[in-house]
């Protein structure tokens, strides 16, 4: 039996021919998501086998079928070996959600710093809000990955190196800076996630 010289190339082709109805840059964003997360893993577990990654992933008519699904073209999953019917992902969720609940908590927690609730429920917020856009079809890999990073990485650690370290300068003039800064960099973020998003 012949063996393919190049396996990530022939998932993607293979991929690519089953979603050969989507529009074509919706399609090369597709075959860059994968590609692009092929890589990651290969580079993370290097001492997986390529065939082991690729499974993961999933038989290229049910990536092709999911894709179609989520684009609108009304296409259903096509079914699995053995007949079983492959239930297909679609983003249910509007991609305005995620984008508020990374932004308006952090707005609430901080007009009221004294509320412990305020403060909580802000953090259980935005971890959902991240968790939303990780999983959100709107945007590619690399835009989920700046958006969690700017929106609540990057600002948990600045509020708790803040909130925990004799270097913040004391006063509330400064933690009003500190704060109105974060807002800005959460809004800037989202408003880029919003004008990035694919429909």
């Amino acid at each position: 039996m012949k063996t393919s010289a190049d396996p990530v190339r022939d998932y993607l082709s293979a991929v690519e021919r089953e979603a050969s109805t989507l529009p074509a840059d919706r399609r090369r964003e597709l075959l860059a998501d994968l590609a692009e997360h092929i890589e990651v893993t290969r580079a993370e577990r290097p001492h997986v086998a390529i065939g082991e990654v690729l499974g993961e992933l999933g038989d290229p008519r049910t990536i092709a079928a999911t894709a179609l699904a989520e684009a609108g073209n009304g296409a259903v999953a096509a079914p699995a070996p053995g007949g079983a019917g492959v239930s297909v992902r679609r983003g249910k969720v509007h991609p305005l959600v995620p984008l508020l609940m990374l932004t308006l908590p952090f707005l609430v927690a901080a007009l009221f710093p004294d509320v412990p609730a305020a403060g909580f429920s802000s953090t259980v917020f935005r971890v959902t809000g991240a968790v939303l856009l990780c999983t959100s079809v709107h945007w590619t890999a690399v835009q989920k990955t700046a958006g969690v990073l700017l929106t609540a990485v990057l600002p948990t650690v600045a509020i708790s190196v803040w909130t925990w370290s004799s270097a913040a300068p004391a006063g509330d003039t400064a933690a009003h800076l500190a704060n109105l800064a974060t807002l800005v960099l959460l809004t800037c973020t989202t408003a880029w996630l919003w004008r990035v998003r694919r429909a």
